[in-house]
């Protein structure tokens, strides 16, 4: 398929902040693509030059990730999601899918379920749980102790085994260790190629909130039930738009307990798929596949 216009935009809020973003030619069913953590709209680039020419997409960076400012930190899943609510009304985009990949799953699923009637049908790829991401402290021997959920931001920021190793490749622009780091966890099999890899670190060097987003994946939770920090807000029950959850047999990132309570949480409406000989990123892992189950989902 020969690749369809992509152009770079920014727009301007009236509290300071201003929001950078990916848009590609193509026809009328709308569909917006939030990243994930560590990544921007930078990343959803090979699914921008692939997906059918239907589709008019947009991919927003969040708020500091990639172009995108930095002013206010933000404090939770919902800054994030109040922040794409701000930018569809902007550009006046409505009647659209949205797709979330991990960190950018919990903020669709945010956004679904406080702005009805703008989202029509919603992706969760290889998201975080309608309960959270749990943050566990680091054990004497460097490894994560599930036995010491982490609780406040402070507690979080200070964690040395990834918080503060990360943020120091971060300050270091150390590409060697994140690349390692995504080798380990992300691309376990398949990498992109070399050229475009280090175009990935580079975009992963534009963020700063690493901690912020860190916590507020712990302490979000939009199901009923206690997540270890405490009940959630169940405004899962307010998502009655139809669900696809999809995540890689081969996830290290995002468990395969976390879709089930996914799933468990939408109570019979959210269609769940595995993909098969995929990790966290599909995009890289076996694009055709995982076009084929969004595309024919958004054409049901």
């Amino acid at each position: 398929m020969e690749k369809m216009a992509v152009k770079l935009k920014r727009v301007d809020f009236p509290n300071g902040e201003s929001i950078a973003y990916r848009e590609r030619d193509g026809g009328v069913k709308n569909v917006l693509l939030i990243h994930g953590n560590m990544t921007s709209s930078k990343h959803w680039d090979v699914l921008m030059d692939q997906m059918g020419p239907e589709y008019k997409l947009y991919a927003m960076d969040l708020r500091g990730f990639g172009g995108s400012s930095y002013r206010k930190p933000i404090t939770s899943i919902k800054d994030f999601s109040d922040e794409v609510k701000l930018f569809v009304d902007e550009i006046g985009l409505k009647n659209f899918a949205l797709v979330g990949w991990s960190t950018g799953g919990a903020v669709g699923m945010q956004f679904a379920a406080d702005y009805p009637g703008f989202c029509e049908k919603l992706v969760l790829l290889a998201s975080a749980s309608t309960r959270g991401y749990p943050f566990f402290g680091t054990s004497a021997e460097g490894l994560p102790d599930l036995n010491n959920r982490l609780v406040t931001y402070e507690e979080v920021k200070a964690d040395t085994g990834k918080t503060i190793a990360v943020q120091t490749a971060y300050d270091e622009e150390n590409r060697q260790f994140l690349k390692a780091m995504w080798n380990m966890l992300i691309y376990t099999e398949r990498q992109p190629e070399a050229a475009h890899y280090d175009e990935y670190v580079d975009d992963m060097l534009t963020q700063r909130n690493l901690a912020e987003v860190y916590h507020s994946l712990n302490r979000f939770n939009i199901s009923d039930v206690d997540n270890g920090l405490g009940i959630g807000t169940d405004q899962v029950k307010d998502i009655q738009i139809p669900v696809l959850v999809l995540r890689g047999d081969r996830d290290q990132v995002v468990t395969s307990r976390m879709i089930e309570e996914i799933v468990e949480d939408f109570a019979g409406h959210a269609k769940f798929a595995a993909l098969k000989n995929c990790g966290h990123s599909p995009l890289v892992d076996d694009l055709d596949q995982l076009l084929k189950h969004i595309e024919g989902f958004l054409a049901d």
